[in-house]
């Protein structure tokens, strides 16, 4: 008698069938089905035997973008003793996998898994690689693409890998994931997204076989936006409609004091006077924020801030005691061209296509430092298009659609660039050398014509420059990186975050936290002609660039819809120079004329000389990456604020600012009150009165004749020590 619980029902045999028979009648194929489970298992990566040399004597290829080299290894090397058809399951590819034998990886495969399954039917099968004619896949779709989500929720996501015959394949449990979050979310291997307790937007990347898709949750905190500053242009429109979206209300708008302090840091690298404070904290103009920010962006102090950021970016080294005239040149030009407000497509033009002589034209001082044409553009994709191509040199890009010909066809743009001496052996003359410029890929061995990223292989005459080629599709109005790059890293600049963050790596899996902002400041931008201070005016006097520092309940932990400003810590010049002021000190920099403020050195080697300018992060522009400034605080910073040799000479010496207090015959709390104006931009709060006045009072309490100044002077020496050791003064905010 037949058992019914055994019995199929009828329905559930007809679904099963069909989809049973399709498995067993689908091929395998080496490239689709394996190289997958070996980038899924880390085989290939580059900690094992992906790296160059491989691992105990397998390589494979990273992360498995060149499969005809990895069945070469896997099938055919080493007399094929990694593959044993005849018992495939004892195969050394599969019995090291499973970590029968010692492997140093670890167990990589479970025998139970569909995976191990699949290595074993096709090592069955007679390790075939596959058909020319079988469908290679096209691209991958992830389900769902986008959702809104609550704090700490769940999600399964779902991978389809589309193929070039029309069919798809559910490959999500051999697709990798990777949140570019860390602190608000996390994925396991099998793509479900744990999303943790911030806030905010959250991208997970989802990469299988060279193909990249994202998955983009937002996640809103939901607390009632009741009221809202008012909108100042159109940077305030989206960022509060992001804020309506999550529910976090954003802080008040800072005091007229804290926004001086702020603007005047960020446009010019000082801090602002005294009289600059109490007139405009005198004025009831209605404007006067806006009318500040003009009045900054046409002073001498900002163009030499911005042209201290650009000469660190566009690696302004003196590497050569004689490259000193040739680095001066070249700040000189910088500082020019922020002054004149040089439209940006102009100025990455002067840069990329310079030829000449220093005398010349200085930007060909660029051309020194950066020597081989795949360095020049691995830099200008980095400083002008938000592309790190560095990966796509030797394999495709990891996280990004290039491949090695998108490397090697951007880097022919570069190929027909010459020199020759000019002068002294440190001068050269830059040109352009007549004939066809291009590439020779390293793997494939064969030439490749300049090529912009996305866009075909341009035809050019032989007296054609291929930079200006390249200069003119970058300046096009419909380039899709160059506006977006330079605003997304001006807006770093302002608030400490970019909008896409690093912000020089802008991909399509690494998507920015508000697109529509991003997308209309590039749009105005390129509508503006390229005009970087209507740039900087259009952030700066957004209600947003003005919100208060100081969280509310609910913006506590935000860090990137911009519900406050987010404090920065001074840059080593900024610092250098505010301790001077605070001090009333004058910096000494070898050639340069005595109080030259740091932020206009042109070059790095004041950096070998300044211990200060080396322990806070100033960059020894040796890269185009703005990551070479390091701000993060450290043990050597505080030590050498609380009792560096330098700093105590300082604020000791006869004729300093405590040398000087304690001979001023005025009040103490207007002294009192002037040491804040200096430093922090504010007036001292009843507390800070109090604090300090007791403290002067101590310090000279009992003391006589000629001990009375010593004593004077020391307490203001203490209290000065005190402010440039506060965060307050070591922070924009």
């Amino acid at each position: 008698m037949r058992n019914p619980s055994c019995v199929i029902p009828l329905a559930a045999l007809c679904l099963s069938l069909p989809a049973f028979a399709e498995e067993k009648q689908r091929r395998l194929n080496f490239a689709n089905d394996i190289v997958p489970i070996l980038t899924k298992g880390g085989c290939n990566s580059g900690g094992c035997h992906g790296k160059a040399s491989g691992q105990n004597g397998f390589k494979l290829s990273l992360l498995g973008f060149e499969p005809q080299e990895d069945y070469e290894h896997i099938v055919k090397e080493a007399r094929g003793r990694r593959i044993f058809p005849a018992a495939p399951e004892q195969s050394l590819l599969l019995t090291k996998g499973t970590a029968q034998l010692p492997h140093g990886g670890g167990k990589k495969l479970d025998p139970e898994s569909e995976d191990y399954q699949d290595l074993v039917r096709w090592i069955r099968e007679g390790m075939p690689y596959g058909s020319p004619d079988d469908p290679k896949m096209a691209r991958i779709s992830v389900e769902p693409a986008a959702l809104t989500l609550p704090l700490k929720a769940r999600q399964q996501l779902k991978v389809l890998a589309h193929y070039t015959d029309g069919s798809t394949r559910d490959v999500t449990r051999r697709a990798l994931y990777e949140a570019n979050e860390k602190s608000m979310a996390e994925t396991t291997e099998t793509g479900e997204v744990q999303l943790l307790d911030l806030p905010g937007d959250v991208a997970v990347m989802v990469r299988y076989q060279g193909k990249v898709a994202t998955f983009r949750a937002t996640v809103p905190l939901g607390a009632p936006v009741e009221s809202l500053p008012p909108e100042s242009n159109f940077v305030d429109r989206h960022v509060f409609a992001k804020l309506q979206t999550i529910g976090m209300p954003p802080s008040p708008l800072a005091d007229d004091a804290t926004f001086l302090r702020r603007v005047t840091l960020d446009l010019t690298g000082r801090l602002p006077t005294v009289d600059e404070m109490k007139d405009f904290l005198a004025s009831k103009e209605a404007g006067k924020r806006a009318a500040k920010v003009d009045q900054l962006l046409d002073s001498t102090e900002y163009a030499e801030y911005f042209a201290n950021k650009w000469s660190a970016l566009l690696r302004n080294q003196r590497t050569q005691p004689l490259y000193a005239r040739g680095t001066y040149l070249f700040w000189s030009w910088l500082r020019d061209a922020m002054a004149d407000n040089m439209p940006f497509d102009q100025f990455a033009r002067q840069v990329i296509a310079a030829s000449g002589s220093l005398d010349q034209h200085p930007p060909t001082a660029w051309y020194r430092q950066v020597k081989e044409p795949k360095q020049q553009m691995e830099d200008v994709a980095q400083l002008f298009l938000g592309t790190r191509m560095q990966c796509a040199q030797c394999h495709h890009h990891p996280f990004e659609k290039w491949s090695q010909e998108d490397y090697y066809g951007l880097a022919a743009f570069f190929a027909n660039v010459a020199r020759k001496p000019a002068g002294d052996r440190y001068e050269e003359l830059i040109y352009h050398k007549r004939g066809t410029a291009q590439m020779t890929n390293i793997r494939t061995k064969q030439p490749v014509m300049p090529t912009s990223l996305g866009a075909e292989s341009v035809k050019l005459k032989p007296e054609q420059d291929p930079r200006h080629v390249l200069a003119d599709w970058m300046s096009a109005k419909d380039n899709p990186f160059f506006a977006h790059t330079l605003v997304n890293r001006y807006w770093k600049h302002f608030f400490n975050r970019g909008l896409v963050e690093p912000e020089d790596d802008m991909r399509e899996t690494n998507p920015p936290v508000n697109p529509e902002l991003l997308h209309a400041l590039a749009a105005d931008f390129v509508e503006s002609g390229y005009d970087m201070k209507r740039l900087i005016r259009t952030i700066t006097t957004s209600t947003t660039y003005q919100l208060s520092a100081v969280p509310n309940e609910h913006n506590e932990k935000d860090r990137q819809n911009f519900s406050r400003f987010y404090p920065k810590r001074l840059t080593a010049e900024v610092l250098y120079d505010a301790v001077n002021t605070l001090l009333e000190a004058e910096s000494k920099f070898a050639g340069q004329a005595p109080g030259t403020r740091a932020v206009a050195l042109p070059d790095n080697s004041y950096n070998q000389t300044t211990y200060f300018l080396t322990v806070f992060g100033r960059p020894d522009s040796s890269s185009a990456c703005e990551c070479e400034r390091t701000q993060e605080a450290s043990l050597a910073q505080s030590l050498h604020l609380l009792n560096a040799a330098d700093i105590q000479t300082q604020l000791s010496r006869e004729g300093g600012r405590a040398d000087k207090l304690a001979k001023d015959n005025r009040p103490d709390d207007d002294k009192v009150g002037d040491l804040y104006h200096i430093a922090l931009s504010r007036d001292p709060n009843a507390r800070e009165m109090k604090l300090a006045l007791s403290h002067l009072a101590k310090k000279t309490e009992g003391k006589t004749g000629d001990a009375l100044p010593v004593a004077r002077r020391e307490a203001f020496e203490d209290i000065l020590w005190a402010l440039l050791n506060t965060k307050e003064f070591l922070f924009n905010h």
